[in-house]
């Protein structure tokens, strides 16, 4: 469950709305809730993986560094996912007023020299077949990740030297006043780390990192769908203490021919002749797994629906299957021939005028009521 994202993790969507998120938290928190696993440390750590998503992605700051950036992009930025509760109240609202004076517990700031110029987890897209998304696959990624260069100490300054920023003095912070209010915003020079290079290094030329191209070979779970994301642990950037990111995949599944997917559910449309539907015949329909028989009924409709349970996609939670749901689509004939009027017509009387012509009685009633408005 680690190695899936936030948004994995409570089963929605990366659109997902609060709402739709918090009702997903509840729903998880409740299966997965320690007094309802009495001794389980399985159910345990997915409880408290539970809450951690469902704290990032119930705000909306840290929702977007997460959106942007990853785990790794939430580290230093005001927020403790894990422990939750009053400090990070204290944290938000020393954020709120920091334009103000500053709280009554004062800012660190983090030492220009330590910071990061980069968030440490990254993210590739993939696109992969329906048939891969499907059974699953093992699939080699070739991508490029960030390696802290070594000559300026990842600080893109030569010899790693940094100079007090002019415009902020130091503070990575500008003040604005409006009125009696004032207000900060980060410095638009430095960026907030309060220092800059004096002479860029020659190394990077400026940059704090050096690109690497490497392999790996993944393996992608059966069921996975478009927009889901599969953490490669390990295999992110590389920062200035040697500290190595999480590599994310986001996937694209390719349309398939004949299935349409939604969610766990696979559908297929069939197309049937008329006088198939109306006899209600039996054939063979494909599957994911092979072939299915389909019982049409007597009299069958277009666009009738006719379901085949646990023939789905396995979910890629492990919570079982979806559903086959095979469409029937009615064709007719363009033209007739004589002789197929004429067998027509000898089909539609043996049924009797009442069921072959149930319209006569309807229109008849309706045309005479019709008359007698004009009279």
């Amino acid at each position: 469950m680690e190695s899936l994202s936030y948004y994995e993790i409570l089963e929605v969507t990366q659109t997902a709305d609060k709402t739709t998120i918090k009702k997903a938290y509840r729903e998880m928190a409740k299966k997965y809730h320690p007094d309802k696993n009495a001794g389980d440390a399985d159910a345990e750590h997915k409880f408290k993986l539970c809450n951690e998503a469902y704290q990032c992605l119930s705000d909306d700051k840290q929702r977007s560094i997460y959106d942007r950036y990853g785990k790794e992009g939430l580290q230093g930025r005001g927020s403790s996912r894990s422990s939750g509760g009053f400090d990070d109240l204290g944290s938000m609202f020393e954020e709120m007023f920091s334009g103000f004076g500053g709280s009554s517990r004062g800012r660190s700031r983090q030492n220009p020299a330590d910071m990061e110029k980069y968030s440490l987890d990254m993210n590739v897209n993939m696109q992969i077949s329906f048939h891969e998304a499907v059974f699953g696959c093992e699939k080699e990624i070739e991508f490029s990740y960030k390696n802290s260069c070594t000559d300026c100490k990842g600080t893109g300054a030569k010899d790693g030297k940094l100079s007090t920023c002019q415009q902020c003095k130091g503070q990575g912070q500008v003040y604005m006043k409006q009125g009696f209010m004032t207000f900060s915003q980060t410095c638009p020079v430095c960026s907030g780390v309060g220092s800059s290079a004096s002479e860029a290094c020659g190394s990077c030329r400026g940059a704090g990192y050096k690109e690497v191209k490497e392999k790996v070979t993944i393996k992608v779970p059966a069921g996975i769908d478009s927009d889901n994301r599969l953490r490669v642990s390990g295999k992110g950037n590389i920062g200035k203490r040697g500290t190595r990111g999480d590599l994310y995949v986001t996937f694209t599944v390719k349309a398939d021919k004949h299935f349409i997917r939604n969610g766990n559910d696979i559908y297929i449309e069939i197309p049937v002749f008329f006088t198939q539907a109306v006899a209600g015949e039996s054939f063979k329909i494909p599957s994911l797994t092979g072939e299915l028989d389909l019982k049409l009924d007597i009299g069958t409709k277009d666009k009738q629906h006719f379901t085949f349970r646990g023939e789905g996609v396995a979910d890629v939670h492990g919570h079982g299957k979806g559903d086959l749901i095979a469409q029937v689509n009615l064709t007719y004939p363009k033209k007739l021939s004589d002789k197929q009027r004429t067998l027509l017509k000898e089909l539609q009387d043996s049924f009797g005028i009442e069921e072959s012509k149930p319209h006569e009685g309807i229109l008849d009633s309706a045309i005479d009521k019709m008359k007698s408005w004009f009279k």
